[in-house]
């Protein structure tokens, strides 16, 4: 007993480096503040503090060159956006926020987890927030004390609020994807047991936001995890999913007339498509006339909103209604085309476009090439599927949505995770030694 005792402390310290980034998901669980704020932002500039302390206290390089490079892509186009904006504070309140998300806190995750199990628990703490979260969704909707949807307060947001009505959606779809991948993976029968239970449950969360973008996310990104994980094993995984998640979602609800016009509205955004269809098609073509005029640089950072009204046509609504969920009843503007893409061309054109998909497209290809050799010959598929499914289902979610709100943090968690398989996985595995507290037990994929 008297030389386990001081074991405790030792595992304590050896999970010191990764406790920052775990503790952003933890924070999120916890309600806002009324204008939206929360301290899982401010933990994230903690911990990039954390990570250059830690930095210099060990004498050790930062990135590796290739890190650098790809994670350095988007600071030209941001940089030059800045200086574009049309005040001072916008441009660098702009840069900031996009250093935040892309750079700062990817970089960060990257240098603070240094081996698969860190790695691992990261990935359980986006499930244990997505089931959190998706809880107090499910209880919103049971009650309908949720954000407000058709008249109904019956929309689940969890403790993002009516104002980020999209918060629980990237949680729970976040949580599902990690899910996914771990329950694919080749770790412990009862992790996998577990994690597969997880994605199941996760499911009527998820269909109760009502978010039509989290809902094409979460299924191209877990289809292509499938496929990854091999046929047959996709073939049983996608047939029992399907099976439990109509029992689950019809429970919660799935013949009710608002989850069935809202899941029947996703084919119809040509033939009759409600006004928020119409918003979003407008929304799109006013940022590509934007970009049109500013092709290279853009108007600036936060420069769409004061440009929006000049290339917006008359079916532009002035506003989205929100309200419930605590909130009274508010008509929010429309101050970005809810299309990552298209709000990175018109406010930093195309040299921040190429800068900020050329750093995701780099981090697809490794990760993709690493996934291909762990299928083969080496530990880590578990990995490998849960950061190409997170990546998979941000790329796509960007076609519908952009940054803002707290729950982008999640965003720039997800990207971490990803450039910690594609940059560093490699060549730090489950070897890298912490402080006594084990002994390396396997070698470093491809070493």
């Amino acid at each position: 007993m008297s030389h386990a005792l001081p074991s405790l402390p030792r595992r304590t310290a050896a999970l010191a480096p990764v406790l920052p980034v775990v503790a952003m998901p933890v924070l999120l669980a916890l309600p806002l503040t009324p204008d939206g704020a929360g301290p899982a932002d401010v933990v994230s500039g903690l911990a990039v503090v954390y990570c250059v302390i830690l930095l210099l206290r060990e004498r050790r390089g930062p990135l590796s060159p290739a890190a650098a490079v790809v994670l350095g892509l988007p600071v030209v186009g941001l940089a030059l956006a800045a200086v574009g904006a049309s005040s001072p504070e916008a441009g660098l309140t702009g840069f900031g926020r996009y250093l935040q998300v892309f750079v700062l806190v990817p970089a960060a995750v990257l240098l603070l987890l240094r081996d698969r199990a860190d790695f691992r628990l990261l990935a359980w703490s986006f499930v244990g927030l997505a089931l959190c979260q998706g809880a107090v969704g499910v209880h919103q909707y049971v009650t309908r004390t949720g954000a407000s949807y058709q008249g109904e307060d019956i929309r689940a947001v969890g403790t993002f609020g009516a104002h980020d009505v999209m918060g629980m959606a990237t949680a729970v779809s976040l949580g599902l994807v990690c899910a996914v991948g771990i329950a694919l993976g080749p770790t412990s029968a009862r992790q996998r047991a577990t994690a597969a239970g997880c994605a199941l449950a996760l499911l009527a969360p998820l269909a109760l936001s009502f978010s039509r973008g989290a809902w094409i996310a979460t299924a191209v990104a877990c289809a292509v995890q499938l496929a990854l994980a091999g046929l047959r094993r996709a073939l049983k995984v996608a047939a029992a999913v399907a099976a439990v998640g109509v029992i689950l979602v019809g429970g919660f609800g799935g013949g009710t007339a608002p989850l069935q016009q809202r899941i029947g509205s996703i084919t119809q955004v040509t033939d009759a498509p409600d006004q928020s269809v119409v918003d979003r098609y407008t929304l799109w073509a006013a940022a590509t006339d934007i970009w049109r005029q500013h092709p290279l640089t853009g108007v600036g950072l936060k420069g769409f909103p004061e440009y929006r009204d000049g290339h917006a046509t008359l079916a532009l609504s002035s506003g989205s209604e929100t309200g419930g969920a605590g909130a009274g009843y508010q008509r929010q503007p429309l101050l970005s085309p809810h299309n990552m893409y298209l709000l990175v061309l018109s406010e930093q054109g195309l040299i921040g476009l190429l800068g900020l998909a050329g750093s995701w497209l780099a981090l697809l290809v490794c990760g993709l090439r690493r996934l291909l050799r762990v299928r083969t010959r080496g530990p880590g598929l578990d990995c490998a599927l849960i950061s190409c499914g997170l990546l998979v289902w941000l790329l796509t979610d960007f076609v519908y949505g952009d940054i803002g709100g707290p729950s982008t943090l999640l965003t720039a968690l997800g990207l971490g995770l990803v450039a910690w398989w594609a940059l560093a996985g490699e060549e730090r595995g489950d070897v890298v030694p912490r402080r006594g507290v084990r002994e390396p037990v396997e070698k470093a994929v491809g070493r």
